[in-house]
């Protein structure tokens, strides 16, 4: 299966570079997304279907509030998860990296399990291996931080006790 998963991705990893998924994923995958969990518990989220994926539940840095995303991970192999803030290579970060910096202290639910998380930013020395890994899960990611004429937040998400 794991074969059948990396040809499939190589196959649709260039389409989600180009202009208009940048233009349309937006606007069109947070609604999909939205309602797939409610019909399901959390348990299942399109973007899964693909890659390793969750959603983060953060803390609005302005406004308090509770903030939703639904994001691609990646694993570290430490048992913490690496996650882009790409945003579609926009040339803003995305809220949900101020909530973090913000507030660090947040949760993930994956496939329907909620657990409580600290997230750090990956320092400056480590990045390049991050990005070496996210892109053995999803080839050309990076090209995001390229094209957005930004540096992306990446940040590792490692599941504490409460």
């Amino acid at each position: 299966m794991s074969a059948v998963l990396d040809v499939v991705r190589r196959a649709i990893a260039p389409l989600t570079r180009t202009r208009l998924f940048r233009r349309l994923g937006p606007v069109l995958l947070p609604p999909v997304e939205r309602l797939l969990a409610r019909w399901s518990g959390g348990r299942v989220q399109l973007s899964a279907l693909l890659v390793p994926s969750l959603v983060l539940h953060t803390v609005g840095a302005k406004s308090g509030e509770p903030r939703d995303t639904a994001l691609m991970y990646t694993p570290d192999g430490h048992g913490r998860a690496i996650v882009a803030g790409t945003s579609f290579a926009r040339d803003r970060h995305p809220g949900w990296t101020y909530n973090l910096l913000a507030q660090p202290e947040a949760a993930i639910t994956v496939r329907g399990r909620r657990m409580p998380v600290r997230a750090s930013l990956i320092p400056d020395e480590e990045r390049d291996a991050a990005w070496a890994r996210i892109e053995r899960q999803w080839p050309g990611y990076r090209a995001y931080e390229r094209d957005s004429g930004r540096v992306v937040r990446l940040f590792r998400l490692q599941p504490v006790r409460r």
